[in-house]
């Protein structure tokens, strides 16, 4: 027997006289343009809404989503939702976003098998492994935050290094790639210092955000 879905048709149907009530041109506004400003590269995790946290609007904001909000050269997907919100939306912002509790950095980082997802959290072991110098010596709790944080400055290094970014700063594009970590328990967003906005300021801003985590001794 397939379970009925009809209570969340019931709560769209009812989201949408809301919509209307509360703004009657919403949805003619909204199927006439996308125009975001911002691209939101975040974690799959149901907690972490892209536009609740923001306070924006459908269609202010362009979104892409996987498990611990890894962003390779490999992934073609991510790759074509980051040229087309650059070449063809023009954001102005991507904003890579992690969230403190992240399940995948925290199997990463306990050494836990999940299954078919263990080949993609590859991606954030190696994070662990070349700064476990900075994480070894600090207690669980901490360690699992600066990971978290950790892989969303890899993966803005990631995003700036990609020939779209590249390209589009080549050609005195308006582009920022930012870093942020999301607290589910407080819903706070924090900004981790490591936006960038030209090819010239990946290697130091990427550095300098690392120096934040000391090394622990030998």
């Amino acid at each position: 027997m397939t379970t009925s879905l009809q209570h969340l048709l019931d709560n769209n149907r009812q989201w949408s006289v809301r919509m209307v009530r509360d703004d009657p041109a919403f949805f003619t506004r909204l199927a006439n343009q996308q125009t975001p400003k911002y691209l939101w590269i975040g974690c799959s995790d149901s907690r972490v809404p892209a536009n609740q946290i923001t306070g924006l609007d459908p269609g202010e904001v362009f979104v892409h989503r996987n498990v611990a909000n890894v962003v390779v050269h490999s992934d073609l997907n991510a790759l074509s939702v980051i040229q087309y919100a650059v070449d063809a939306l023009k954001v102005e912002h991507i904003m890579v976003v992690g969230h403190y509790g992240c399940g995948g950095v925290l199997a990463t980082l306990r050494g836990m098998r999940v299954g078919l997802a263990d080949n993609w959290l590859r991606h954030v072991h190696d994070v662990k492994v070349r700064h476990r110098r900075r994480l070894d010596h600090l207690p669980v709790l901490a360690q699992e935050d600066a990971l978290c944080e950790m892989n969303v400055i890899e993966q803005v290094g990631n995003v700036a290094l990609t020939n779209v970014v590249q390209d589009a700063w080549a050609r005195g594009q308006k582009l920022s790639v930012h870093g942020w970590c999301y607290g589910i328990k407080d819903g706070l967003a924090k900004d981790l210092g490591v936006s960038m906005s030209g090819s010239h300021e990946v290697v130091d801003v990427f550095r300098s955000a690392f120096k934040r985590y000391p090394r622990g001794g030998l």
